[in-house]
């Protein structure tokens, strides 16, 4: 048994590492979070004060190290290389805290109207079907126009526009799985719905829910990007990519370098999550593939 066990771990491992998707998704993501987590020890210059002395400075790359402008500086003569690598860290803690508290939300909503249905069911379901009949970018703009614009109200607002998916996945698979034989077999035992939910029908979705938010994090990070282009998530002088996009915007033809440099970054960082989340469901689940 043991053996069989070890032979069927091997075998996912196997396929994680023949996996190109997950391979460059991975590495792209890793050195991404690195270079966010250190982000304070690679800058020289501060991220939110202007410089008025070097306003629009094209990049200078390696000419003079680390301590020139290496990506050049924007219309306020702020470092382009700072103001990235620090903004990086609010794109991943909005998409982080908003897929994981999502997540939570839609497994305990989706796991109590798959296992119960009736009008709970119905009351969950139907209530998530006229927020998915909206546009999530739509819902996310009119939400933060009504709360106000500020990084815990963006991630308020990014949780209630994902929650739903998470929860028509694990109702769909509590409802098949309520009436199998180790559920009566439990209930036959004593054991309370509770306990049956979360730790016998769990286990059984958390393959599922591992695919989903991975593939949700590079829409959680577009979607931060484009509130904050629109002055609705993180609010200038604090960096973001979106914010970033939104003020180079006008100088877009004298100084290409302030759209174009977070631009870049912003697509390999969705592209980066999007493969790694790719490559994770081929490898867990090859019948997705």
């Amino acid at each position: 048994m043991k053996g069989k066990v070890m032979t069927e771990r091997q075998i996912t491992i196997s396929r994680f590492l023949h996996s190109k998707f997950f391979i460059i998704g991975g590495i792209t993501a890793l050195i991404i979070c690195l270079l966010s987590i250190f982000s304070t020890s690679i800058v020289r210059f501060d991220p939110t004060i202007p410089d008025f002395t070097a306003r629009l400075v094209p990049p200078e790359w390696f000419k003079y190290g680390f301590n020139g402008h290496i990506l050049g500086t924007d219309n306020l003569g702020r470092d382009i290389l700072a103001r990235l690598l620090v903004g990086s860290r609010y794109s991943l803690i909005v998409a982080s805290l908003s897929v994981s508290i999502a997540a939570v939300i839609g497994v305990v909503l989706g796991m109590i109207a798959g296992f119960y249905g009736g009008w709970i069911d119905t009351l969950i379901m139907r209530f998530g079907d006229v927020q998915l009949s909206i546009p999530a970018m739509m819902l996310a703009v009119t939400l933060v126009a009504i709360v106000g614009p500020n990084l815990v109200n963006l991630i308020l607002v990014l949780i209630v526009t994902e929650w739903m998916r998470y929860a028509r996945t694990v109702r769909s698979v509590v409802q098949v799985l309520r009436n199998s034989e180790f559920v009566s077999a439990s209930r036959v035992l004593g054991a309370n719905d509770m306990w049956i939910m979360f730790r016998q029908i769990m286990p059984n979705i958390l393959t599922s829910l591992i695919v989903l938010a991975s593939q949700s994090f590079g829409q959680m990070i577009l979607i931060e990007a484009g509130m904050s282009f629109l002055g609705l998530g993180v609010q200038s002088p604090m960096p973001s990519w979106g914010v970033m996009i939104s003020m180079g915007r006008d100088y877009l033809q004298s100084a290409p370098w302030t759209v174009l440099v977070p631009g870049i970054m912003l697509m390999i960082t969705v592209l980066a999550f999007n493969f790694l989340g790719d490559g994770i469901r081929d490898a867990i689940d090859p019948r997705l593939k």
